[in-house]
């Protein structure tokens, strides 16, 4: 039987409750704490995209928040992680929600967007994977995932699902998919079975090379640091965005990299330029909440070119033009 403190405290890892709660602290930090239970009200987005303007004969991208991004590959409309929810979590007998509340509304509402031709989602955590968000999408549109991860969405109207595991490739709206290892965990709920400790019907997590037109854009979902994205570079792959999560790392850092450290993967892909996501939308750590993207800016002074956007709502568009 799973102890309270374990339960709360293994949620608060993934994406829940506040270490103050797993470990009882006598001095809690008061912003998670605070936004655990109630939050302040929810903030407009510093900036807003205009994906119908996009040019279909290139590459852009625009943070939505947290590790959602709207993608324009070559004209093919990709979602990462699809989170709209002011709050995600547990939802309670349908009656409210408990977890972290977001501190910027999304940059773009579901029905502002254009068609979708695929959605991406990278593991089951609940600020990732969040079921009232792909309610909102048409069942039509499909899904690529973490292997065990399908029947999450038994209950939804997806009609067409890929389950990819560690290596496995799929083709989808003339993009190719491969699905890349990485350090993180895939648990739900905690009495379920997660690929770090065994396979068997372990759930699990990944992150994804996306390839059209011979260029390359990398989502790296949620991952600790880890070095598996060296494959991509030993294939002499030269991958124009990487997409990398760069806060939640304190006290959490065996499963989210710091910002430095989604640097070094990022070079470890061959990356000309970094988009930093998973910071500014849910507090569910105790690093100040401008902090990921102070060190991400201060690591890459003598390369600023390489950092994609900074700001939820923000644009980044290829400089390598059209193909």
């Amino acid at each position: 039987m799973t102890s309270r403190r374990k339960f709360l405290g293994a949620l608060g890892a993934g994406l829940l409750v506040p270490q103050a709660v797993m470990a009882q602290d006598p001095k809690p930090h008061t912003t998670r704490w605070l936004n655990f239970l109630g939050g302040e009200d929810v903030r407009e987005a510093p900036f807003r995209p205009e994906p119908k303007a996009w040019d279909d004969s290139t590459i852009t991208a625009a943070w939505i928040g947290h590790a959602t991004v709207f993608i324009n590959f070559f004209g093919t409309r990709i979602i990462t992680d699809p989170v709209f929810s002011d709050r995600v979590g547990i939802n309670l007998l349908g009656l409210t929600t408990v977890g972290p509340k977001r501190l910027y509304a999304p940059a773009l509402r579901v029905d502002e967007l254009p068609p979708i031709d695929f959605i991406l989602l990278s593991h089951g955590h609940m600020d990732h994977l969040d079921i009232p968000t792909l309610e909102q999408f048409d069942g039509d549109i499909p899904v690529v995932m973490a292997k065990n991860t399908t029947d999450i969405l038994e209950n939804t109207p997806r009609k067409k699902v890929f389950e990819l595991d560690w290596g496995d490739k799929a083709t989808v709206h003339g993009v190719d998919i491969e699905a890349i290892e990485v350090k993180h965990f895939g648990w739900r709920f905690p009495w379920e079975n997660d690929r770090s400790k065994g396979f068997w019907r372990g759930r699990s997590y990944n992150a994804y090379l996306l390839s059209k037109n011979g260029r390359h854009v990398v989502f790296g979902g949620d991952t600790a640091y880890h070095e598996n994205f060296r494959v991509i570079g030993e294939r002499n792959i030269s991958v124009d965005l990487a997409i990398m999560p760069i806060g939640t790392y304190n006290p959490w850092l065996r499963n989210h990299c710091n910002p430095e450290q989604a640097i070094e993967m990022s070079n470890h892909m061959n990356a000309k330029a970094i988009l930093p996501i998973h910071w500014n939308t849910f507090v569910m750590s105790d690093e100040p909440v401008e902090e990921p993207i102070e060190r991400f800016k201060a690591s890459l002074t003598s390369q600023p070119e390489r950092i994609a956007l900074e700001a939820i709502g923000q644009t980044w568009i290829s400089p390598n033009g059209r193909v």
